[in-house]
């Protein structure tokens, strides 16, 4: 069996180092600042990894978090690890907004509005300047 996240990045590759990646998820354009944090070994279960690097790729996830905060100003963040479609250990850290497509359901669940967040034309690279920085404090 293949795994797309042995694969493939995952998305839009905006930082790594030996043990994860950051990437943008580029297959969801209503929510440009969805980010995933990905382990870059094949590992189903995060009670498969040793605690140490429980805790490691947790602060990995919180710094995406707090880039995300930063920079967008969300009224909400969601994290989410399911696994369920690619069972490789992997975070999903999404911006919601009161007003976005989905709010209040999951941006998987029913949509309820057409309002996008607007973003500026740069920011993909705002985006990256804001996870490298939170990944070197």
């Amino acid at each position: 069996m293949t795994c797309p996240l042995c694969d493939t990045p995952g998305g839009d590759l905006l930082w790594q180092d030996d043990f994860c990646r950051i990437v943008r998820v580029t297959d969801t354009p209503d929510y440009p600042g969805f980010c995933r944090v990905i382990l870059n070994r094949h590992v189903a279960e995060m009670t498969d990894l040793p605690p140490a690097e429980r805790s490691r790729l947790m602060m990995t996830v919180m710094k995406v978090e707090q880039a995300l905060r930063e920079l967008m100003r969300p009224d909400k963040i969601n994290l989410a690890a399911l696994g369920n479609v690619v069972p490789h250990v992997h975070w999903h850290v999404i911006p919601r907004f009161v007003d976005d497509p989905h709010f209040p359901n999951p941006v998987w669940g029913t949509r309820l509005r057409d309002t996008p967040h607007a973003v500026p034309a740069d920011f993909d690279a705002q985006l990256a300047r804001a996870i490298t920085r939170v990944m070197t404090r």
